[in-house]
């Protein structure tokens, strides 16, 4: 069985006006499927650009990438958005809820896009604890709950592949250490694969191995 993100070569140079910024300067990694794997860095590490590509939200300048062994950094937009919604769950820090929609709306967009039954909302919501919750919207909930909110949309098309950026940069220590349980909890049950982008120590403490970054390179925990 292939590995759920291939990987070799990476590539990724961005023009700013006459200055040439190499975020990714040819970087490789595997990551298994059920793996918990934390990528850390320095500001300008390459974390970002990682996140975005392993995501499919960029195209590496060159390289190889392989996602459930499809060969995806060179797919149009469309089929990008297809694997996208076919395989992977975004967490972000930010939460990025509507805050006009209830629970249960924002739970129901990737449905509402990429078709799909709409009642798996409903269970994607108990899932994550919060089918009590479904008819509240963001602004009555506290930051762990949108976050579990923000959780359950990511499952919600049944992902193999859940990427988080920062999942608990604005959460208190509490909900925190709540959220990266439920995370583990998902991997040892449904065998999800999770990556978590963080500069928390004891975050990355939660996960099974953790990738270290420098000047677009991987300094250590590359090996699968």
């Amino acid at each position: 069985m292939p590995a759920v993100v291939e990987l070799q070569d990476i590539v990724r140079r961005y023009q700013m006006g006459t200055v040439e910024v190499w975020a990714l300067r040819g970087l490789s990694l595997s990551i298994e499927r059920g793996e918990m794997v934390a990528i850390m860095g320095p500001s300008g590490s390459g974390k970002s650009t990682l996140m975005h590509i392993i995501g499919c939200l960029d195209r590496p300048t060159s390289g190889s990438y392989l996602l459930e062994g499809e060969e995806v950094g060179r797919l149009g937009e469309d089929q990008l958005a297809a694997i996208r919604n076919r395989h992977i769950g975004f967490v972000f820090q930010t939460f990025n809820l509507l805050h006009r929609v209830s629970a249960l709306g924002n739970v129901e967009l990737p449905l509402i896009y990429g078709g799909g039954q709409r009642s798996r909302a409903k269970e994607a919501l108990e899932r994550v604890g919060l089918g009590h919750r479904a008819s509240h919207r963001p602004s009555q909930l506290s930051g762990g709950e949108q976050q579990r909110v923000a959780i359950a949309r990511a499952l919600v098309n049944q992902p193999s592949l859940i990427l988080a950026d920062e999942p608990t940069g604005n959460l208190d220590s509490g909900s925190s250490h709540e959220i990266m349980e439920f995370f583990k909890q998902l991997n040892r049950e449904e065998g999800i694969t999770m990556v978590v982008v963080t500069h928390e120590a004891d975050i990355a403490a939660y996960m099974g191995r953790v990738v270290r970054l420098r000047d677009g390179m991987v300094v250590d925990g590359g090996g699968a």
